[in-house]
């Protein structure tokens, strides 16, 4: 849901920014997990999240949120948070809407061609363009190294997250720009 920045004022709130395409809800939150990406994460309840106004960086328009996590009263409490993820269940996620993915549900995915042949599997997902959203690329772990895939319904003409699946129809060249 958001990346802990930095500590924000002197009694322990954070500023984080915003990973979901819901933020929202992010004030509706009463608790959360926070997540270092390796240890088991770490459930704590929120005392308070409000979302920044949106102030320009550059050509495109930021917000964070603001928390206010139990058990962080001080900067150094809040300094101690520095990077973890806000994270929530996956039972607690929102439905999308029918052609959109949580990026979770695609990271891990087999990669194959229109013909059957294995590419690789997802490692990540690249957002282009931020603020003016362009077409996210799949980052793909493939025998001849990374391979960056459009995940664009012309591209990824099949996703079957549960199966754990993506099949493509490459443009002639593709795999030849990402050498």
């Amino acid at each position: 849901m958001a990346r802990v920045l930095r500590p924000h004022g002197r009694r322990g709130e954070i500023a984080a920014e915003i990973l979901t395409d819901f933020p929202d809800r992010l004030s509706r939150l009463n608790s959360v997990y926070l997540w270092d990406g390796e240890a088991e994460a770490r459930h704590v309840n929120v005392r308070g999240c409000r979302l920044s106004p949106p102030r320009r960086a550059g050509h495109e328009l930021k917000r964070q949120a603001i928390f206010h996590f139990e058990g962080s009263d001080s900067i150094s409490d809040a300094e101690r948070l520095a990077g973890l993820e806000v994270q929530i269940p996956l039972s607690e996620r929102l439905p999308l809407p029918g052609g959109s993915y949580y990026v979770t549900d695609l990271i891990g995915c087999a990669v194959r061609d229109s013909d059957g042949r294995a590419l690789g599997l997802v490692r990540g997902v690249q957002f282009t363009g931020e603020g003016t959203p362009g077409t996210p690329l799949l980052v793909i772990d493939a025998a001849e190294g990374e391979l960056l895939i459009p995940l664009a319904r012309e591209i990824c003409t099949r996703i079957d997250p549960e199966a754990r699946w993506i099949e493509v129809n490459l443009p002639e060249g593709l795999r030849d720009l990402n050498r």
